[in-house]
Formats: C-alpha cells, structure tokens, sequence
C-alpha cells in the first residue's frame, strides 16, 4: 500500500469523484438535468461521497474521519436509491444503470472496509502526534 499524503491519493475518494461524473455526463446526455430536483438530490448526494472522505481526511482523526466515512457510505446508498428514480424515469438504459448501481456498491463495500481498517488501527491521526 504506497503512502497516503492527500485525500486525492485514497482509491475510495477516486472511485467517488468517477461516480460523480458519470452520473453528471448521463445528466448531459438526457432530459434528467430537466427534471431539476431529482438531479440536484443526485448530484448533491454522489458529490457528498467524495466530498465527506476530503472532509474526513482533512480532519486528522481517526474518529472523525470514520463519522465523515459513514456518512459518505450513507450518501453512496442515497445515491444508489435515486437511481432508481433515474432508471424508472427513462434517463437511463438498464445497462447505464446497472453500471452506475455497481459504481455505488463497490464504494460503499470499500468504504465500509476501510472503515473497519481504522476502527481496528492502532493510529489515531496526525493530531494526536506528539
């Protein structure tokens, strides 16, 4: 595992920031940048998972970072329920969605791992540095 300096370095907040985007290009693609409250609740949401790990991070604390972790896999699930909303709108193919619904599974799997990781180190956080 190479050495984390920065949230950009974490696999989980790159995945998110792919998510973001893909369900920002399928917004651009169709009518779902139309229906305006579906697609700000989407876009707020997939935004919140990249942006909860950057917050997370930011804080140097283990304890802290694994609450803004849970919400940001919570936001992942949120993301994952609006998708339904897209998919049973007609703003995406069975085939887009099940992509996009696999994006949101795997993040959440790996946030919940590294969630464990933390809960289970032994590092409390730059913080806590003497």
């Amino acid at each position: 595992m190479s050495t984390i300096k920065q949230f950009e370095d974490l696999d989980i907040w790159k995945l998110a920031r792919i998510l973001c985007n893909d369900i920002y290009k399928l917004a651009i693609k169709t009518d779902l940048r139309k229906d305006y409250r579906l697609y700000n609740q989407i876009d707020g949401s997939s935004g919140s998972v990249m942006d909860n790990i950057a917050e997370g991070f930011e804080r140097n604390g283990n304890k802290e970072f694994i609450q803004f972790l849970s919400i940001a896999k919570a936001s992942c699930g949120e993301t994952r329920s609006q998708l339904y909303r897209v998919y049973d709108r007609s703003y995406a193919s069975k085939k887009e969605f099940e992509l996009l619904q696999n994006q949101t599974l795997e993040i959440s799997r790996k946030i919940g791992a590294f969630i464990n990781y933390l809960s289970k180190s032994d590092f409390k956080g730059s913080k806590y540095k003497n």
